[in-house]
Formats: structure tokens, C-alpha cells, sequence
């Protein structure tokens, strides 16, 4: 049987470039010996999640805590923040601007979901790392009321996105057309307020 160590081990994994790496080498090599870096989230799966690397001393590694190995240092991941790091990326970026690291998380203010999750589960994810973060820089933000027998997506609209005029072109021509295309099921995708009441049957 698996440890949970191991099977997280293998559920996830986080990229770190040449770059990266060669940059935690050096900054390793003025620590004590056996220091790794710690990579978290903080609030992992929430809207204000935030990943993080840190120096991690010999210390402060949790029994739970799983070990990623690269060249020459360990990645450490706490038990909690494992499973919104799948698909990180860490880069070492050099440019006009100087140098700097990079940390893409997109699984860290949700974590992902299996293909074959209930379909208002893989809806409601990519709503929540694909959609929102496209409305965001209008402050509007969308939730997933239920899924109706017939298919249709249900919408709640919020923040700068609720009473704004452009919402059905919004609707219709972006997320619906986003959404049909990932998901062949759906039938179609309507906004709450034209949604009548009734009973309906959840996904």
C-alpha cells in the first residue's frame, strides 16, 4: 500500500526550469548544510490563495511533509498546500528589468479536478481557474447556481459583472461559447435572473 507521502508524491509535481535550480543552488550553498527550499500556499483554495518559497533548514521538515528532489536540493511541500501545487511551474527569469522568480500556481485557489468528476464539479473549476480570472480585471466574478436536467448551465453574476449592460453579450458570446466547447454536455449556459423557479436536479 502507498504512503500518502508516495501517492502525493505521484499526484502532483512541480516544474522548476535550469534557471530556477541553479539559482537555488547558490543560494543554498551560503545556508547550513541540508537546507532545501519550501514551496506552500497560503489560504489554499481560496480566492486569496498565494504560493510561496521559503528556505527550509533540516529542522523543519514535517514527517507529512513530501520531498521532491532536484539538482542538488529537495523541494518540500506541506501535507496541505500538495494538492494545489499540481501543475506549478518555478522559473528564473532574466531581462531588461533585471532578474526575478517566477511561481505559477494555477491550481492553488482550487484544486484541480479528475475528467471523470460529476460535471458541475469540473464546470464549477473551470469557472473558478479560467473564467473568473478573465473577469477579474473588470471586477466581476461568476458562480455556478446548479446544472438543470435539460443541461443548461446556471449563472450567478457578482461584483462589477452584476447590472452591467454587457452582460449578456459577456454571457452568450464568451462564456457559453468557452463552455459548450469544453463541455459537450451542457445543452446551453443562462444567467439566474432569467432563471425560473423550480425544481431542478444537481449533477
Amino acid at each position: 500500500m502507498m504512503t500518502l507521502q508516495a501517492l502525493t508524491k505521484e499526484m502532483f509535481m512541480i516544474q522548476i526550469s535550469e534557471p530556477a535550480q541553479a539559482h537555488f543552488k547558490k543560494l543554498l550553498e551560503k545556508q547550513e548544510d541540508g537546507t532545501n527550499i519550501r514551496v506552500f500556499v497560503v489560504n489554499p483554495g481560496t480566492p486569496s490563495a498565494e504560493c510561496g518559497v521559503s528556505y527550509c533548514p533540516p529542522n523543519a521538515v514535517e514527517p507529512n511533509d513530501v520531498r521532491l528532489n532536484f539538482d542538488g536540493f529537495d523541494a518540500v511541500v506541506d501535507e496541505d498546500s500538495a494538492p494545489f501545487l499540481e501543475e506549478a511551474e518555478i522559473d528564473f527569469v532574466t531581462d531588461q528589468m533585471g532578474s526575478q522568480l517566477t511561481l505559477k500556481a494555477p491550481n492553488a485557489k482550487m484544486r484541480k479536478v479528475s475528467d471523470d468528476a460529476p460535471l458541475a464539479e469540473r464546470v464549477d473549476y473551470m469557472i473558478q481557474s479560467e473564467i473568473n480570472p478573465q473577469l477579474a480585471s473588470h471586477g466581476g466574478q461568476v458562480v455556478l447556481i446548479e446544472i438543470t436536467e435539460d443541461g443548461k448551465a446556471v449563472l450567478q453574476f457578482g461584483g462589477g459583472c452584476n447590472g452591467c449592460a454587457m452582460v449578456d453579450v459577456t454571457l452568450k458570446e464568451g462564456i457559453e461559447k468557452q463552455m459548450l466547447n469544453q463541455f459537450p454536455e451542457l445543452t446551453g449556459v443562462m444567467d439566474a435572473t432569467e432563471h425560473q423557479a423550480g425544481e431542478h436536479s444537481y449533477y
